[in-house]
């Protein structure tokens, strides 16, 4: 059949061949630029972000490499018509995905390229299949919107322009993208109609894990910040107050005048496990706790709750720190969710100015008096979670009118753990003489270490005896 007839413009001249190789140059350039990138893409399955960021670059791969063929078939003019069989569905060059057809309305005939019988999964020594025979192809649903662009396109002379799915003889479904004009008779009449037919199935396919994979980062980012709320929600709960003083009724020459601060962590938006505590006792004595929980989110700041109730309820029944904590080791050990968790647990009877401490596999506290500060000796104690049965050890100290006690989690000064974190904070010892409130000694604790990149959640308590 002859080339079909333009009904509104002579036929097109074949682009400059230097022009089409400097834009399969770029082509090649930008899809090396794209394939550095998607092979730094995290490849963890369980990150929704990362499987995005992949799909997304094997998205624009499909496309450059599409690209790419498409301007060389452009440089190269058609390829010859295959004699061999067809190829299977996913086979063969980008370049079989693209083939051509044109029917002829006055004789019935029909002409294809070799590429479409690839396409359609069709014997290359079969005759093309009539426009009346192509829907037998094509899916129940996709007919209706095939039948009704060809009928606009012979009848009213649009352009044809959508997609469609077909069904080949060996059960491989192909998503076909299908654009088309009339060839007018010279009395402008619909004589002829043209096709250029794309199989699109792979490139579909990237799109819809594109899709697929954005709605999934979607949903896990709507779940964190969900998750977020609620374990902020849960933590403001049960915790006193965030930062600031904490007001007590009694009052007198013995009691503590105390001042907490959390420090969320500035590498993930999650919540941690960290708290602290300070309660009336209804013998007159003051329960003083920090603590942290492993892990973040929900599930620990739920865990942090329980754990945190059981303290309260335990101490206003009167226990004595190391019985408290071999009760409370004895709860997470039996917990449905396994973790693990440190603290101190302090009883200060403003009578004697006594402070009666245990702790769980925690930093001691800090005890600044006359200017310098010293580390109390820790008595025996393991994490809690870490054995069924641990025992723990109690320790006191006979406190004096103006010394100020600090108890922080781990992590409090960034990038210094241990004895290095502990002589940091003893280093505030000048500072903390000059204050006059717990309040005052806080702020300078998060002046010193609050602004700076910290990994993970902190929180610091000050009891300043004399309040």
């Amino acid at each position: 059949m002859s080339p079909h007839l333009s009904a509104d413009r002579p036929a097109a001249q074949p682009p400059p061949r230097g022009a089409v190789e400097a834009l399969i140059s770029q082509t090649r350039q930008l899809r090396g630029e794209v394939d550095a990138v998607r092979r730094d893409a995290p490849v963890d399955g369980a990150d929704a972000q990362g499987r995005w960021q992949r799909a997304l670059c094997d998205l624009a791969m499909h496309q450059l490499n599409d690209l790419d063929q498409h301007l060389a078939q452009l440089r190269d003019g058609p390829p010859p018509v295959p004699v061999e069989p067809a190829a299977a569905p996913g086979e063969g060059s980008l370049l079989s995905r693209v083939g051509s057809a044109e029917w002829n309305l006055l004789t019935d005939e029909a002409s294809w390229s070799g590429e479409l019988y690839q396409i359609l999964g069709r014997d290359p020594g079969a005759p093309p299949l009539t426009l009346d025979e192509l829907p037998s192809l094509v899916f129940d649903e996709d007919r209706p919107m095939l039948t009704a662009m060809v009928t606009d396109c012979l009848i009213d002379a649009k352009p044809i322009d959508g997609e469609f799915r077909v069904v080949r003889p060996d059960g491989g479904v192909r998503t076909v993208h299908i654009m088309g004009e009339p060839v007018l008779d010279t009395d402008g009449s619909t004589a002829a109609m043209w096709a250029v037919l794309r199989d699109v199935s792979e490139l579909r396919r990237s799109q819809r894990t594109v899709s697929e994979t954005r709605d999934s980062l979607r949903h896990d980012r709507r779940f964190a910040q969900d998750e977020h709320r609620l374990a902020v929600e849960l933590q403001e709960a049960v915790l006193p107050p965030r930062q600031g003083s904490l007001r007590f009724t009694r009052r007198g020459p013995e009691a503590l005048d105390l001042a907490a601060h959390y420090l969320p962590s500035s590498a993930t938006a999650l919540i941690g496990g960290d708290w602290y505590d300070a309660l009336e006792l209804p013998d007159g004595e003051t329960l003083l706790s920090v603590g942290d929980l492993t892990g973040h989110g929900v599930t620990v700041a739920s865990g942090m709750a329980m754990l945190l109730g059981a303290l309260r309820g335990m101490a206003m029944a009167g226990t004595q720190p190391g019985q408290l904590l071999s009760w409370l080791n004895r709860l997470v050990d039996a917990s449905v969710q396994p973790t693990l968790g440190s603290t101190v647990c302090c009883r200060y009877q403003p009578g004697t100015r006594t402070l009666t401490w245990a702790q769980a596999g925690h930093p001691a506290p800090l005890l600044f008096r006359n200017g310098t500060g010293r580390i109390l000796t820790p008595p025996h104690g393991v994490l809690l979670g870490a054995t069924s049965d641990a025992a723990y050890g109690q320790a006191e100290e006979t406190l004096e009118d103006g010394d100020l006690l600090l108890l922080h989690t781990d992590g409090l000064v960034p990038r210094c753990h241990g004895a290095a974190a502990v002589q940091r904070l003893l280093d505030l010892a000048p500072r903390f003489g000059g204050a006059r409130t717990a309040q005052d000694c806080v702020r300078t604790v998060v002046e010193e270490f609050g602004e700076t990149h910290r990994e993970d959640d902190a929180c610091v308590l000050v009891a300043r005896v004399g309040g």
